[in-house]
């Protein structure tokens, strides 16, 4: 991941990339779960997770997955939290996941980022705390 053509964190091997979108309800607990959720979901080679093989996640701000795209041609992204709201529960998510063991990048809160990735299965997996089954 770049900004401003730095490189500011990678993998340094295969792992997760998790998109973290944070919207006006959430709470420290549910970055709590949310962390113990991707450490322990096993989606990876042989249906182990990351905590079976110690993979490395990337952890990347994505107020976009809030976009509604119901109305009209420009998506709203009012059910995103603010950056005071959101910036401290993507790094309370990111901490949540070390004390569970994980090594974790992370990206730039606000800032332009390039991130490349490889999808390799592919598989993509939305978690949402407001409707866990």
């Amino acid at each position: 991941m770049t900004v401003d053509g730095e490189v500011i964190a990678e993998l340094p091997k295969q792992g997760l990339l998790v998109l973290a979108g944070v919207g006006h309800d959430d709470t420290v607990d549910d970055a709590a779960a949310i962390a113990r959720k991707i450490w322990g979901l096993r989606i990876l080679d042989d249906e182990a997770s990351a905590s079976d093989v110690d993979a490395p996640i990337l952890v990347v701000s994505q107020f976009t997955l809030y976009a509604s795209t119901k109305k009209g041609r420009r998506p709203s992204w009012s059910r995103a939290a603010k950056g005071e709201q959101s910036e401290p529960l993507v790094e309370e998510l990111c901490t949540q996941l070390e004390a569970l063991g994980a090594t974790v990048g992370r990206g730039r809160f606000g800032a332009h980022m390039e991130v490349a990735s490889v999808n390799d299965g592919p598989i993509t997996i939305l978690i949402d705390s407001q409707n866990w089954e």
